[in-house]
């Protein structure tokens, strides 16, 4: 699967909300357009759900939607709706996670 933009690792605590079920998990890769979050129980592939991410004392949070399921493992979720606010909260994120990367990486 190619993507648009790189993914970074990350480890950050999240909350997803589906059908006002809210679930608190971990993210463990981050981009621009969307996360990886690690669940033991992936919601279906086009599920809907409210994303909220807690880093370096700052919260995400977008409307966003399941885009594939790794069983046992968790799923990939793509942001569908971003505040402005919280697009440049996670731009400090990802311009931090580039900072941090291995120089043979960049």
């Amino acid at each position: 699967m190619s993507r648009r933009v790189p993914r970074f690792p990350c480890n950050a605590p999240a909350e997803v909300t589906a059908d006002g079920a809210v679930e608190t998990s971990n993210v463990t890769e981050l981009s621009r357009y969307g996360c990886f979050v690690e669940t033991p129980m992936p919601l279906e592939t086009g599920t809907s759900v409210v994303v909220k991410i807690m880093n370096q004392g700052q919260v995400f949070a977008a409307m966003a939607m399941v885009v594939y399921t790794r069983p046992d493992l968790g799923m990939g979720i793509a942001f569908r709706e971003v505040k402005s606010l919280f697009q440049g909260v996670l731009d400090t994120w990802l311009r931090d996670l580039v900072e941090k990367r291995p120089s043979d990486a960049k």
